[in-house]
């Protein structure tokens, strides 16, 4: 078996380690945080700064693909979430009556909880588990590695204390990790990366629901958006759910969101922030923003082939999205997962990184399209206002029809859970036929209607 080091002590970095060891291997994680997620959430959440996480209190979404890694590979992990307040809901429940079920539907099944639930029970498994070594505060400062006729091979990391050697690097360090700066120390030729920006800004603020209440409103909690700005309701655990905006970053109302008064009023203007602010909640945190955002392919390659042998990244490291569609953490476990069951076959050759990349580009970067192709639609429709037309409309017909119709939502919620491409799903003939018949029944259809007009939203943002 090997030796594995893994750099960075976030979701990706934790369950790499977590998984490798449990799959027999000698695993050392480097953290560069002093301390370890604890039990205490709601100090950890709210009062924990962590300014190299800066998506740590933005809300996730653990979707069927994440949650059958869990359940799967690491059961305790899974039930330490639901012991902590971690909630199921399954898509087809959005019906006042589930419709029959069919085979894989079980996968169809969303995690609701903060990240640091999932941080927390990760980090209690990992200390638990016999085959890793925590270095909390030990931050990785760079590569140590050789070079030979195949070319560069990472042999291990330095850090303040000293240099530790392994058989394989993991990077799971963020996009923000300094991967470029270590690989180019280490005398390698630049790697390829891949990035497209979004557009858009993001604003939210959590709240608690009344009287010890677990659940809030049963729908809507969906998306909802016009030609400019949208709103999300993200349930959470323990009572907490999320409220978020997000509008363009050109978007000249863009500051006034950051008010309590202004986001609230805003909010309350949408379906599902209407429903769930009506609830008597209590709000618990202040108006929290997240911009500059960008989904970033960077795998570590170029036109001849893997770059360095003996690291592979994994998590944002790889492949950073865009929140709107909450792929991040199901393509980290992924990539966890793979590390750990193959880190035994020859992890330092340059053969290793090359099949690594070659399962990167069949698994994960398919969904790092759909991403892009996701973002850029609503990016684009939210910079110019335009109303959807031709095929456009077509697929935002089919996500307000699958509200309605329970084989359409089916369709639908199989390829937000990852379960199957929406290439293939959306193609379905039964899919497009009620999708074509809905359609039909509405002439007069327009998508996204829901929600403040421009002349209502600058009276809002104005407060």
């Amino acid at each position: 078996m090997a030796h594995v080091l893994v750099i960075g002590g976030g979701v990706g970095g934790q369950a790499a380690a977590l998984l490798a060891a449990r799959a027999g291997h000698a695993v050392e994680l480097f953290e560069r945080d002093a301390r370890a997620p604890g039990t205490a959430l709601d100090r950890d959440f709210f009062g924990w700064r962590r300014p190299a996480v800066p998506q740590a209190t933005q809300p996730h979404a653990l979707l069927g693909a994440a949650r059958n890694v869990l359940r799967d590979e690491l059961p305790d992990v899974y039930a330490e979430m639901l012991r902590l307040g971690a909630r199921e809901r399954h898509e087809l429940d959005w019906f006042d009556v589930r419709p029959p079920a069919r085979p894989g539907d079980e996968d169809l099944v969303m995690l609701q909880a903060r990240r640091i639930v999932l941080e927390s029970a990760l980090a209690t498994a990992l200390r638990a588990e016999p085959g890793v070594v925590a270095r909390y505060g030990e931050s990785v400062t760079g590569l140590t590695s050789v070079q030979d006729t195949s070319g560069i091979r990472v042999t291990g990391v330095t850090t303040g204390a000293g240099a530790y050697e392994g058989d394989l690097v993991v990077d799971a360090c963020g996009r923000r990790g300094g991967a470029e700066r270590r690989l180019a120390a280490a005398g390698c030729r630049p790697a390829l990366v891949e990035r497209h920006r979004t557009g858009l800004a993001y604003f939210c603020r959590w709240y608690r629901l009344p009287g010890g209440r677990e659940e809030g409103p049963r729908r809507p909690w969906t998306v909802t958006g016009g030609g400019f700005a949208g709103c999300a309701v993200f349930p959470a655990d323990n009572g907490l759910f999320a409220v978020t905006l997000f509008v363009h970053t050109e978007d000249t109302t863009r500051s006034a969101l950051r008010h309590p008064a202004v986001f609230e009023a805003a909010a309350r203007a949408f379906p599902p922030g209407a429903a769930w602010l009506a609830a008597g909640v209590e709000p618990v945190s202040d108006v929290l923003a997240t911009g500059s955002l960008d989904n970033r392919w960077s795998p570590y390659v170029d036109e001849q082939g893997p770059v360095v042998a003996g690291l592979v990244p994994v998590g944002d490291a790889i492949t950073h999205t865009n929140p709107t569609l909450g792929q991040g953490t199901s393509l980290a476990l992924w990539a966890a997962l793979r590390v750990a069951r193959t880190a035994h076959a020859d992890p330092g050759s340059v053969r290793f990184a090359a099949e690594y990349h070659a399962w990167a580009v069949r698994t994960l970067k398919p969904w790092f399209d759909f991403q892009v192709v996701a973002d850029t639609a609503i990016g684009e429709r939210f910079a110019t206002r335009a109303v959807r037309t031709g095929t456009a409309r077509e697929v935002a017909a089919l996500f307000d029809c699958a509200l309605e119709d329970p084989e359409v939502m089916r369709a639908r919620a199989r390829v937000r859970h990852l379960a199957e491409p929406p290439e293939r799903a959306y193609a379905d003939p039964q899919v497009r036929a009620r999708v074509a018949r809905w359609l039909a029944a509405r002439p007069g259809y327009e998508p996204n209607a829901a929600g403040p007009d421009r002349g209502e939203w600058e009276k809002l943002t104005a407060g």
